[in-house]
């Protein structure tokens, strides 16, 4: 049954779910921190809310879902709890659900080893501080309004106009190699699959990791992109020596595998595609059709 779901910052994967949830019929508020982009969000069938600026109260009294997408900030916290916390309050008794989006930064580093929804929170960077700091205020918030809050770890996102073809096909696309190094991931369509899957079966409570079957090196990724586009390999860079900026840098801080058991056991998920190598293909297939027509 359609609802009415407000996003709170519909840029990538908000974008992608509501306008998921928008062609099925339900009424959606996206909110946008760029003017440039409200014009975007109408054209996929979501009402654009221009925030910081615009009062979105009328909204949140609306709305029987909410999603939250935005980024805690290193200093000040999660901001929705900073400029909306009364309101979220107020709507908890009717709120059927509401969805927090984090990050599989919160496990930390576990050099390769597997997590899972248990592990202990140990972050390895400020990002991941504060993604755990979030969660927290949103978990003190539910327990003491019956907020129906749902948490959402997301691996790495990738997606259309998120792949490596750009910077191959530009020659920009760089093989970084560390020893150990594995990452989990996510396609943004199997993300939008999880969270209305979550939407249709709530759980008040339940916290899920969110990612594909095949954590991989992010070396052997760059090189799969490059041999199905067939181009050239990036030559290998070792991570010690590599001249990179310190948020590419933090990024090798952790390395990990995530498991995904409880999206499959719990909400019934079945990925559309569980491995990198799938997405991949999928994307260069849907890119090349797109050039054609």
């Amino acid at each position: 049954m359609a609802g009415q779901m407000l996003i709170f910052g519909a840029g990538y994967t908000g974008r992608v779910f509501g306008a998921r949830l928008a062609q099925e019929g339900w009424r959606v508020w996206g909110t946008t921190r760029e003017r440039e982009r409200l014009e975007g969000l109408a054209g996929v069938g979501i009402e654009p809310l221009l925030w910081p600026g615009e009062d979105l109260a009328p909204a949140i009294a609306a709305a029987d879902h909410l999603l939250v997408c935005t980024a805690p900030d290193v200093e000040t916290g999660d901001p929705v709890l900073r400029d909306w916390r009364a309101a979220m309050a107020a709507a908890a008794p009717r709120l059927k659900w509401v969805g927090y989006l984090s990050t599989t930064a919160v496990y930390g580093d576990h050099a390769g080893g597997w997590v899972d929804e248990e592990t202990p929170l140990a972050p390895a960077t400020p990002r991941g501080r504060a993604r755990v700091a979030a969660e927290a205020a949103w978990q003190a918030l539910a327990e003491e309004t019956g907020l129906p809050l749902h948490i959402f770890r997301l691996a790495g996102i990738y997606g259309p106009g998120r792949g490596p073809f750009a910077k191959l096909r530009a020659g920009t696309a760089r093989r970084i190699v560390k020893p150990g190094q594995v990452f989990s991931r996510i396609h943004v369509e199997d993300i939008a699959t999880v969270l209305a899957a979550s939407v249709a079966r709530p759980n008040p409570g339940a916290i899920y990791n969110v990612c594909d079957d095949d954590p991989a090196p992010p070396e052997e990724v760059m090189a799969h992109a490059a041999r199905i586009m067939g181009l050239p390999v990036p030559p290998a860079e070792d991570f010690a020596t590599a001249q990179m900026s310190p948020m590419a840098r933090s990024f090798y801080a952790e390395s990990k595998r995530v498991r995904n058991d409880r999206i499959k056991r719990e909400l019934g998920v079945k990925l559309k595609y569980p491995t990198y190598k799938a997405g991949l293909e999928a994307l260069l297939k849907a890119e090349k059709a797109a050039g054609a027509a």
